[in-house]
């Protein structure tokens, strides 16, 4: 079926999606594997998956008409992949170790593409990926699709109802994070009485949560949010079980998280296990991150 991107956002927000042949490239964790079975929800037929060795649970190739396995930086591969799958529409879905991307061996394609970019970030490889991709006739969609009713939804979404002094932290590390993710340096903060703990770096977000919450000593509060002008095609800020887990684990009480851009994984065993755990679960409003709704 042919469509373009003005036809296709009004149809996803009927529930209504006009292909039945996707290309998915996973990389790690939960992520993927929930899109993946989604997507078989949605009426998908043809599910194609491009899976990175070492990264990829190999689990979703139950979910694939066809699966192939490459190596990070084999984008050549990917794009004959994409180029057999017939599909029309993709998506990414899941991360790459830090550690895959330093010992990344390119191949011929992925070092023209790489000696045409001025900056080597997320932002510009993926960017230069989804043109690559469009030039054989499939086009990347948001990274939440399927998954759109599992966004975070504004006020309180699980756990005990924020006291003054958090919500004064959260409008507090909003504005931080906000500035940091301006800076391409990370989208996650923790705080703790009108002071910054930790900020995310290149080492992730379960590794800012321990750093902040162990200098916090109990009751610290973390803040995830998207970039500004944020491609929701390449990087949806994520949370899932495990990151309340680690949370609780690291004295952290109360999890802020953009309204409307943050994704939650599993999301009722997420609520179910905020209350269990007593951490507040609360969604940002983005046009007024002191609301209290």
């Amino acid at each position: 079926m042919t469509w373009n991107s003005k036809t296709h956002s009004s149809a996803f927000k009927e529930g209504f999606y006009p292909f039945s042949s996707l290309f998915l490239i996973a990389g790690s964790g939960n992520y993927p594997l929930l899109l993946a079975k989604a997507a078989r929800s949605a009426g998908i037929e043809n599910l194609s998956i491009a899976a990175f060795e070492g990264e990829t649970d190999p689990h979703l190739a139950d979910y694939a008409t066809k699966i192939t396995w490459m190596r990070v930086g084999e984008l050549g591969k990917l794009l004959r992949a994409a180029s057999e799958s017939g599909a029309s529409a993709g998506m990414m879905a899941g991360q790459i170790a830090p550690k895959n991307l330093f010992q990344l061996r390119p191949d011929f394609k992925t070092l023209f593409i790489l000696a045409q970019l001025k900056e080597r970030n997320a932002e510009t490889l993926f960017s230069a990926l989804a043109q690559e991709l469009l030039k054989i006739g499939v086009t990347l969609l948001p990274a939440t699709t399927f998954l759109e009713e599992h966004l975070a939804s504004a006020g309180l979404m699980a756990g005990p109802k924020p006291s003054k002094r958090q919500r004064d932290e959260i409008i507090f590390g909003y504005q931080i994070a906000k500035e940091v993710s301006r800076l391409n340096i990370g989208q996650t903060v923790i705080v703790k009485k009108g002071t910054v703990l930790a900020v995310e770096g290149f080492e992730g977000t379960d590794a800012t949560i321990r750093r902040g919450g162990a200098l916090g000593n109990g009751a610290a509060v973390m803040i995830k949010v998207s970039k500004p002008n944020h491609d929701m095609r390449f990087d949806v800020p994520v949370i899932g079980l495990h990151t309340l887990i680690t949370a609780k684990e690291s004295g952290i009480t109360l999890i802020a998280l953009e309204a409307s851009s943050t994704l939650l994984l599993e999301e009722e065993k997420m609520k179910q296990s905020a209350h269990h755990l007593g951490i507040t679960l609360w969604g940002i409003e983005k046009s007024d991150p002191s609301a209290s709704s």
